[in-house]
C-alpha cells in the first residue's frame, strides 16, 4: 500500500488531517450559524445579505451581478434570489450595464449602505467574540498565513481534475 504526500495511506486521513478537515468544518458551521443568529437578532440583517452590502461597499458601491456572485461565492441564481430580498428592503438596486444590455449591475443604495453600517460595529465584535478571541495574535496570524497557503494550493476548481472513486 503506497501512502501520498502526507503519510497516509490512500483513502484514508491520518488522525491529524482528520482532526484538521473535520475541526474546519465544524468551525465553519457553528461560527457561520452564530454569526447569522447574532446578526439577525440585533439587526434583523442575515449574514448573506450583510456579505452581498460588504461586498458592495467594498468594490466601490457596485459590481457586475457575475462578480458578485464570484465575491459570493453563490451561483447566480443564489444571488438573484438575495438581491430580490435586498431590493424589497431598499437595500440594493439592480442597474442595466451600459455596455452589455445582458448585463446587471448590482448598486448599494444609501439606504443600504446606512444599514451595513449600524450592523458592522456589532458583527466585528461578534466575529472577535466568536471565532479569533478564541485566539493570540500568533495564532491568528498562523491561520492567516495557512488560510492563504490553502487558497493559493487549492487545486479542486475543475470536476475533471478531481480523483475518481
Amino acid at each position: 500500500m503506497t501512502s501520498d504526500a502526507s503519510g497516509g495511506a490512500p483513502g484514508r486521513f491520518t488522525t491529524r488531517e482528520l482532526a484538521a478537515w473535520e475541526g474546519f468544518l465544524r468551525t465553519h458551521a457553528t461560527v457561520v450559524r452564530d454569526l447569522d443568529a447574532a446578526l439577525r437578532v440585533s439587526h434583523g440583517i442575515p449574514l448573506t445579505q450583510f456579505d452581498v452590502l460588504l461586498q458592495l461597499r467594498r468594490h466601490g458601491g457596485r459590481l457586475r451581478m457575475r462578480e458578485l456572485a464570484g465575491a459570493l461565492m453563490l451561483s447566480r441564481s443564489g444571488l438573484s434570489r438575495l438581491i430580490d430580498q435586498l431590493e424589497e428592503r431598499g437595500w440594493v438596486q439592480r442597474r442595466p450595464d451600459a455596455s452589455d444590455a445582458r448585463g446587471l449591475y448590482a448598486e448599494l443604495t444609501d439606504a443600504g449602505r446606512a444599514a451595513l453600517g449600524r450592523a458592522q460595529t456589532a458583527h466585528v465584535a461578534n466575529v472577535r467574540r466568536c471565532f479569533l478571541g478564541a485566539l493570540d495574535p500568533q495564532q491568528i496570524a498562523a491561520l492567516a498565513a495557512s488560510w492563504a497557503a490553502i487558497a493559493s494550493g487549492a487545486r479542486c476548481e475543475r470536476a475533471d481534475e478531481t480523483v475518481p472513486p
